[in-house]
């Protein structure tokens, strides 16, 4: 059973200053310039904890958790909720609103199939997060998690919730309009908390630090003199979005070739399997939205657009097998093990060096002009519906299968996993 709690969220106070200076885009998602141009911004922008600059950077992310909680620039609230987090943004010429919330969840290894991922994660990130979580002990920032609400019943409830002013409300720095409300009346999380009983939650972004806190959750039982059930490390703050949400997003990740072309051999053998038609590469996207409901795809190179539509999902089985039908259905893996790895022969890709992601088509048939790659292939996003079907057979997507926009924004909660912490 999912079991979701309000907890006592550590906030900035007013003290710290303008909320917009102090919130920052996900850990792994900061790149070295966005990092200094954060630092820049305040001396107690958030990013000063998540990715300090510095060296020691764990210890230094403990000395300045400690010394804001000290001097007010941190505060615990007294009172635990659930917190309301809507995030507005623009999107291919259109207005969304993402509705969630953030809540205390539960940890359960995958095992349990409560908790279900949707991609392989990697040792290196979560020794990052593991050391970063040992030294400050608080989770600092959000997991992504979808749920299924078909009644709409947290729906309805989040939009009557947001007709009151929000507790707090900032322009993120790409954009993005967040705003926040605290719930603490018991009738009302309750109604959040029945939508849970019989639930399969699936891990939207996120994963190695999941994984992280499933890990440090048995050091600290292990450490445990006398452990409870409700201590704070039990449990994971957590952003949850119902998989039915008109603003949930998925954009797609494009593949960037850096050292191979299709040969006309390598074409011709396509043409076996897909219906092939040169286009402008003006039409890009139009092709992609007009056959969202196929498997199609844009290959560009050599200055040239070529539309490929799948002529019979079948012919799938030549290259994939063992999986389920809805595996074999993905873009991606169709991408991948049919057009990669089956008639391209690429089996060994390397990211970063032989294959690149792009977020944007244009950036990527750019990139393809300017001669950073030889070749792109563009496709259509991956549903949150197939990201739920995959992850409920226990099957992990393609790496770069989903990329949920817009992320989720560090900085407007925290939860302590300090000693006697509890979530009741």
């Amino acid at each position: 059973m999912v079991d979701i709690k309000p907890f006592k969220a550590i906030r900035y106070t007013e003290k710290a200053g303008d909320i917009e200076k102090l919130i920052v885009q996900p850990y792994d998602k900061i790149d070295e310039e966005m990092q200094n141009a954060y630092y820049a911004q305040s001396e107690y922008n958030y990013c000063r904890l998540t990715l300090p600059i510095e060296e020691n950077r764990y210890e230094i992310a403990k000395q300045r958790l400690d010394q804001w909680l000290a001097e007010g620039i941190l505060e615990k609230d007294e009172v635990p909720g659930i917190y309301v987090y809507f995030q507005e943004y623009d999107l291919f010429d259109k207005k969304y609103i993402r509705k969630g919330f953030i809540g205390a969840l539960r940890l359960h290894p995958f095992r349990e199939n409560i908790v279900l991922p949707h991609e392989k994660t990697h040792k290196g990130p979560k020794i990052d997060r593991l050391n970063m979580l040992k030294t400050t002990r608080h989770t600092l920032e959000t997991g992504f998690i979808l749920y299924s609400d078909p009644n709409g019943k947290t729906i309805s409830l989040f939009d009557e919730i947001a007709k009151e002013e929000p507790l707090i409300k900032a322009k993120d720095d790409l954009g993005v309009y967040n705003r926040i409300w605290k719930v603490s009346d018991p009738t009302k999380i309750k109604i959040i908390q029945d939508v849970f009983t019989e639930q399969q939650l699936v891990i939207a972004d996120g994963h190695h630090r999941y994984e992280t806190a499933i890990t440090y959750r048995d050091m600290r039982r292990n450490e445990a003199v006398d452990h409870n059930d409700f201590a704070a490390y039990e449990f994971r703050m957590t952003y949850l979005v119902p998989v039915e949400d008109e603003g949930l997003n998925i954009l797609a990740t494009h593949r960037c070739l850096a050292k191979v072309v299709v040969s006309e051999e390598k074409m011709n053998e396509l043409k076996m399997f897909f219906d092939m038609n040169e286009i402008m590469k003006s039409e890009i996207p139009k092709f992609l939205i007009e056959n969202k409901d196929k498997h199609a795809f844009v290959m560009y190179q050599e200055s040239r657009a070529i539309s490929l539509i799948m002529k019979d999902i079948s012919a799938i089985n030549r290259y994939v097998s063992d999986v389920s039908e809805e595996f074999k259905n993905l873009d991606v893996v169709i991408l991948r093990d049919m057009i990669f790895h089956g008639i391209m022969g690429l089996e060994d890709l390397h990211i970063d060096d032989d294959i690149f992601y792009e977020r944007w088509w244009n950036e990527a048939v750019e990139e393809v002009d300017n001669g950073k790659y030889k070749v792109a292939f563009i496709l259509n996003p991956t549903l949150a519906d197939e990201v739920l079907k995959v992850s409920k057979n226990h099957e992990r997507m393609p790496q770069k299968a989903t990329d949920f926009y817009p992320k989720m924004i560090s900085g407007f909660t925290m939860l302590s996993l300090e000693e006697g912490e509890k979530v009741l």
